[in-house]
């Protein structure tokens, strides 16, 4: 359904200014939400999609598909950042603190344990 053009830049600076992904960086899961900025707060879009219990990028594609809120081009944006946090998660996970992982994707925001 989305087509598989690359967003630009521009693209992908405005779709997260107006959205978010929380992210719970657990150690045996990575929990992802999606929130819409409104000023200084945001509020919830979609529940916590817990990978690898599901899959979570599957799970906000269909949230996508079912509901019109989201543009096309920006659920792309979205779900390739879902792809990125997911894919780092998988790989290294285990080695990098909250804090780290936040600096790593300054324009999400991360929870969890250190």
């Amino acid at each position: 359904m989305y087509p598989q053009k690359e967003p630009s830049f521009f693209e992908k600076k405005t779709t997260m200014n107006k959205f978010v992904l929380k992210v719970l960086w657990l150690e045996q899961s990575v929990g992802i939400s999606l929130d819409q900025r409104a000023g200084n707060t945001t509020h919830p879009l979609t529940e916590y999609f817990f990978w690898p219990r599901k899959d979570a990028w599957e799970e906000l594609k269909t949230q996508f598909d079912t509901n019109s809120w989201i543009p096309a081009d920006e659920a792309i944006v979205i779900l390739n950042q879902t792809t990125d946090i997911i894919t780092c998660w998988q790989e290294e996970g285990k080695q990098y603190s909250v804090k780290k992982i936040q600096e790593k994707f300054p324009q999400c925001l991360f929870f969890g344990h250190d």
